[in-house]
């Protein structure tokens, strides 16, 4: 067993700005896995919001090393477990591991992920596209560049009502906002009902992630569904959020792998919430991941190498009402030279 550990520059299409930080270059590590003439990738975008670099992540992969490459585990799920102590402060360096073990895994199986799931990907929810926060008209702008079916637009401005009025002169798309913490109560529940008419499907992450008494009032007041983010990071938070919201966004960076987050799928699922994963602005590599586990989800938001102008890998494709897989086991990205 074999571990390597890459780092690469994603360049974005666009500035891509959300209600805390901007960025032209997103920052990956990539890990790939060799065993046996197989190997398995896993990804892992930096965030700085969360105080993730690839230097701590770095770091906390070598400290996993030996118990990696000593071999001495048979599944994904053993790993992830063997190595959870190790991972207790950096879940974004677990993620990478985890998704190139669950590559390397299901090869061995001679299986596709979502075969070895027993998943099947014609249930496949359509991915939204996302719509950063910019001018009015370079949204408009964007917008424009690709014509698809649901836009996911990023909102935490002191004009965001006027910005979903303008988009929607421009199409007939289902949207979806996500405030990024960025709104009172008050705000989320008043914005609600005309983001209702403006045929808004549901708001993510209103309030700040911990402001619980504020989504009381949010989940029995608002017109829309609301959707967890950054109150729901880790395999507790599901049932915190329960009564909430009326859903989940599991981003598997931040959980650490595909690993605990299909266990907060199911979770959540068993409580009767909505089911969505997030991306993160990953290469092929972590969107080819995320689109595997897709068919548990009600909605999915895997639109990151479609932000950007040039992608380091390839993987799924991904066009409205149709993801299509590659050929092979496993998760099924390679690394471009």
């Amino acid at each position: 067993m074999r571990l390597q550990v890459f780092i690469k520059q994603l360049p974005l299409k666009h500035t891509f700005t959300i209600a805390h930080q901007s960025r032209d270059v997103q920052e990956t590590l990539i890990v790939k896995l060799e065993d046996g003439g197989l190997f398995g990738l896993g990804e892992s975008t930096t965030n700085p919001f969360y105080g993730m670099t690839v230097e701590n992540m770095g770091a906390a992969l070598e400290a996993a090393r030996p118990v990696v490459e000593k071999g001495d585990w048979e599944s994904p799920e053993q790993l992830w477990e063997m190595c959870k102590d190790i991972f207790a402060r950096n879940p974004f360096a677990q993620c990478a591991l985890d998704l190139a073990a669950w590559d390397l895994f299901t090869k061995k199986q001679g299986l596709k992920l979502y075969e070895y799931l027993k998943l099947d990907p014609a249930t496949i929810p359509t991915t939204n596209f996302t719509i950063g926060i910019a001018s009015t008209e370079k949204m408009v702008e964007k917008m424009k560049e690709l014509d698809w079916p649901i836009y996911k637009i990023k909102l935490g401005t002191d004009h965001d009502m006027e910005i979903i009025r303008e988009l929607r002169k421009h199409t007939d798309a289902i949207f979806r906002i996500d405030a990024n913490c960025a709104w009172t109560a008050d705000q989320a529940i008043t914005y609600s009902s005309e983001l209702q008419k403006l045929n808004v499907e549901f708001m993510e992450q209103p309030l700040g992630k911990d402001d619980m008494e504020g989504m009381k009032e949010v989940y029995q007041h608002s017109k829309l569904p609301v959707i967890a983010d950054e109150s729901c990071i880790v395999e507790a938070d599901v049932e915190k959020c329960h009564g909430l919201f009326h859903g989940i966004n599991v981003k598997l960076v931040k959980a650490g792998g595909i690993t605990p987050g299909l266990r907060m799928l199911y979770k959540a699922k068993k409580l009767g919430m909505k089911t969505m994963v997030g991306c993160m602005t990953e290469s092929s590599v972590g969107i080819s991941a995320i689109a595997h586990i897709a068919p548990l989800l009600d909605y999915v938001d895997m639109d990151g190498a479609m932000l950007l102008s040039k992608d380091i890998a390839t993987g799924v494709t991904i066009v409205p009402g149709r993801v299509t897989f590659p050929e092979g086991p496993g998760i099924g990205a390679k690394l471009l030279d």
